[in-house]
């Protein structure tokens, strides 16, 4: 395969991985509520006077993600541990979005377009683009189709109250 052509059993193995990783967080919020809902940065507040994290971004949801996202990869025929790295790399994402939120003063769970999608998305791809067979022009379809999925599926969400806020 070439860097030109497609591959889109992995484009859709790889968004199957992006929306169980990004999905579960959510859904497990909604089932459990604030039980076992413990904050990644402990409250740990830096010098700008902003949590490191925020209080929405759990272990529980970083576990769920990992769990999810390995019995995702198990079901669509990807190796178990390729979807614990995926998971794994896709919340470093996450994380690594609100850390930049935090330090723009966004408030918690506000809307950055883009940069809520990106990093999520880029981060795991990038670093598993060889064992999930994705190449450069895979690689920029993957996130422009996560990054539309985002901006449709969420509202949906909203409605059906899984989500709390419309993005």
């Amino acid at each position: 395969m070439t860097a030109l052509s497609l591959c889109l059993y992995c484009i859709t193995q790889t968004i199957a991985l992006l929306v169980a990783a990004n999905g579960a967080p959510v859904l497990i919020n909604k089932a459990l509520g604030q039980r076992w809902s413990c904050p990644v940065d402990n409250g740990v507040k830096l010098r700008d006077g902003q949590r490191l994290f925020g209080k929405t971004k759990t272990w529980r949801g970083l576990c769920s993600a990992i769990f999810f996202t390995t019995i995702a990869a198990i079901l669509i025929k990807v190796e178990p541990f390729t979807g614990v790295l995926f998971g794994l790399l896709t919340m470093a994402g996450d994380l690594l979005a609100s850390f930049i939120k935090r330090r723009m003063n966004y408030i918690e769970s506000s809307r950055a377009r883009g940069l809520d999608t990106m990093p999520e998305s880029l981060l795991p791809i990038l670093f598993l683009k060889e064992p999930l067979a994705l190449n450069f022009i895979d690689i920029i379809l993957i996130v422009m189709l996560f990054f539309m999925i985002e901006e449709w599926v969420s509202p949906i969400l909203y409605r059906l109250h899984i989500r709390k806020r419309p993005y």
